[in-house]
């Protein structure tokens, strides 16, 4: 499959598509401020030097507005005409800066939901071993935080930049049209701001990468404890749990402040230049002023125009340094956009999911661990399969295969439905009419009744109830306050183990598929009730395939077939009695579990 890689501007073009038009407002509003910004210093400009005093207008523009307001003669004996003017400026920059917040904070909103939508279609694409291979807290933090990082920059700083390169060009206009001298002082400071923060940008980049990644692992141990809270306090691990937490949050902590420090150097050193610059351009300004070289109108203007063009010289400058920060949360998002998604079949084909299934010289490794070696298995429709196994000899694994979790390597060997090679089958299809109860099955923070019937669009409470009575868990649920309405908590914590299997068995059974896999799925129930659950299973299995995994012979005697798998290899097959006759290692562990060789 061809790499589908993305640069960090493709990145972001595709999460901005949405907020395109909210930000161009937002820009167009701000560029209309910035030019009645622009035009308010020499107003009072025109003021002093030509209303109160008594100094000839130069500009013939401004002699056309003046003439259009009824002369300079009007305008000095109706001040208030001018108060007007300045107040209608001023008016106009109000509404515009309530049309400029207004849709930028829209486009950013868009953009934040655009990213969060998006991240998350983008990982439940994911395969499942990538899944497996990156811990949930750094997910989480890059699809939070990250995306946090990048929204604050495009809405706050990387649309401004369009605002702050219009005001520099519009602030040096101007200032050289009051005074050449003062505008290639202000000018001189621009290019030394700028190329000190690329210099610097070059620097930071590792520094927000290391930030970012230990506030990664900071909030995999947070999630990790939280999932896991009940093991922490079953074993007494609260201290050692806390110490670790202390100690990532430490180093956290001190990557942030050798950042801050850097961050401190960085911006003290900008505001420096700027300071020292406004410095000598009011220097300057007042030796022209007192020499006749300058008007004090002009003075007014030239020292207001510096300042607007100060502030966007040093703003650019700790853009460039937020840059590198959000740079590197692109790059963080841009390691799951650009993951490769699970591959599916071209091929669509769907077959009868009740036909045999065929593992034909199955072998299979995670990365160098070698689980399975060369099985040949052949499990007949609407039969029975039981699995037995020592703990790493390939038993899961069989089932993460049959529904595709992961994927063969070529070569290592085929699996078929119904004749059909599951990679030619869609995933989506193929995992609909595969239903699975796992060791520690998961429960979703919903109420009992929804995480029964969660395999189903609609269902009934009798359809629920029913399928609860056959894994014997509606005598339990009738003891809650709230019955089927109970919230069973994160992981279905409120549950005991056995009840949180039987509600998994229960689900199954809502879902009706033709493929069911049972993995060790009892192994918290007493035998009394595993016998009770196995019975009344028999009697609801219908024309489905079962396979069904377990350490207990108890459960699996009365499968049609049973295979024992040791080091990835089928070393015997058969049924119950003929394994047992056979005296290899099926019979010796029926002895020990049933206290025959005792």
């Amino acid at each position: 499959m061809k790499s589908n890689k993305q640069s960090k501007f493709k990145i972001i073009w595709g999460f901005i598509d949405k907020s395109k038009t909210f930000f161009t407002i937002s820009i167009i509003s701000s560029l209309l401020i910035t030019l009645i910004n622009m035009t308010i210093p020499k107003v009072i400009s025109v003021s002093v030097d030509s209303i109160i005093g008594n100094m000839p207008v130069t500009s013939g523009l401004v002699q056309d507005i003046i003439d259009m307001l009824g002369g300079i003669t009007v305008l000095k004996n109706e001040l208030w005409i001018t108060a007007v003017l300045v107040m209608g400026l001023g008016l106009c920059m109000a509404v515009l800066r309530y049309i400029n917040l207004y849709f930028n904070t829209k486009g950013a909103e868009t953009l934040s939901e655009t990213m969060r939508n998006r991240l998350f279609e983008k990982i439940e694409r994911l395969p499942y071993e990538w899944h497996m291979k990156n811990q949930t807290g750094d997910i989480i933090q890059r699809c939070t935080s990250d995306t946090e990082t990048i929204r604050t920059f495009i809405a706050e700083q990387l649309t401004e930049v369009f605002k702050i390169i219009i005001i520099i060009i519009c602030a040096l206009v101007f200032l050289f049209s009051v005074s050449v001298p003062i505008a290639i002082i202000a000018l001189v400071s621009v290019p030394v701001i700028i190329g000190y923060s690329f210099i610097f940008y070059s620097k930071i980049s590792r520094h927000f990468t290391e930030c970012d990644e230990n506030e990664g692992l900071l909030s995999a141990i947070a999630q990790e404890n939280l999932t896991g809270v009940r093991v922490v306090r079953a074993f007494g691990k609260e201290k050692y749990e806390k110490e670790k937490f202390e100690k990532q949050n430490i180093k956290y902590t001190e990557t942030w402040m050798r950042l801050c420090r850097l961050l401190a150097l960085f911006w003290g050193t900008g505001d420096l230049i700027s300071g020292l610059q406004v410095m000598l351009v009011l220097l300057v300004g007042t030796v022209l002023c007192v020499r006749g070289g300058l008007t004090t109108g002009n003075l007014i203007a030239a020292i207001s125009y510096n300042g607007l063009l100060t502030w966007p010289v040093r703003r650019l400058g700790r853009i460039l340094s937020e840059m590198s920060k959000a740079g590197v949360s692109i790059a963080r998002i841009g390691y799951i956009m650009n993951s490769e998604d699970e591959q599916d079949s071209n091929k669509n084909i769907k077959p009868d999911m009740h036909g045999d299934i065929v593992f034909e010289n199955v072998s299979f490794a995670y990365d160098s661990n070698t689980v399975l070696n060369d099985i040949n298995l052949t499990v007949k429709g609407g039969t029975v399969l039981g699995i037995l196994g020592g703990t790493g000899s390939g038993k899961s694994t069989v089932t993460l295969l049959l529904s595709r979790l992961y994927r063969l390597s070529e070569g290592c060997g085929r699996i078929t439905v119904g004749g059909v090679d599951i990679n030619d089958i869609p995933s989506d299809y193929l995992r609909s009419n595969i239903g699975i109860v796992l060791q520690e099955p998961y429960l979703f923070s919903r109420t009992v009744a929804e995480n029964i019937g969660i395999t189903r669009d609609k269902y009934t409470l009798e359809e629920i109830k029913r399928v609860s009575g056959i894994a014997c868990l509606d005598e339990s649920v009738s003891e809650f306050t709230k019955g089927y309405d109970t919230e069973v908590g994160e992981r279905g914590v409120t549950l005991s183990g056995g009840q949180k299997q039987r509600a998994a068995i229960a689900r199954i059974l809502m879902q009706k598929a033709p493929i069911m896999i049972f993995d060790d799925s009892l192994s918290a129930v007493d035998a009394e009730t595993d016998e009770k659950i196995r019975e009344a299973l028999q009697k609801n299995f219908g024309d489905s395939t079962v396979i069904i995994i377990s350490h207990r012979i108890s459960t699996l005697m009365n499968a049609d077939n049973i295979i024992v798998l040791d080091k990835g290899r089928i070393i015997e097959q058969g049924n119950h009695d003929k394994l047992v006759e056979r005296g290899g290692l099926y019979s010796r562990i029926f002895a020990m579990q049933t206290g025959l060789e005792a």
